[in-house]
């Protein structure tokens, strides 16, 4: 008998997990930033995958390896969560429109400039 999963609870879970994650040279968390660009599943009986396609603010951002190891780290976490897949992916290009209000304000009070 397999397991009926809440996806949108799981998801939920992860993506408060998510704002728990920040690059170390922006003050806002990854998720409100808007590198996450999509988190999928995939039911198989009792297991559950995983997979986020995720970016980053520039293609030699020089803490890749760590945000990424971070991003399946604190998905893993979710009880529900078998399996993770990261994927790291750079169409579109992010920019500074995709990120939120919170990321916003937070950014304009740490004296950062944003273009867009």
């Amino acid at each position: 008998m397999s397991k009926n999963f809440d996806l949108k609870a799981v998801e939920e879970k992860i993506i408060e997990h998510l704002k728990k994650v920040y690059d170390p040279e922006i003050p806002a968390n990854i998720f409100d930033l808007g590198l996450i660009y999509e988190i999928r599943f995939e039911e198989k009986e009792n297991y559950l995958f995983c997979e986020v396609d995720m970016t980053l603010t520039s293609p030699t951002c020089p803490v890749a390896d760590s945000l990424l190891e971070q991003v399946r780290y604190v998905t893993l976490a979710v009880d529900e969560v078998d399996e993770v897949k990261v994927n790291l992916i750079f169409n579109p290009p992010w920019n500074p429109s995709m990120m939120t209000e919170d990321a916003r304000e937070i950014m304009g009070a740490s004296g950062a400039v944003l273009g867009y």
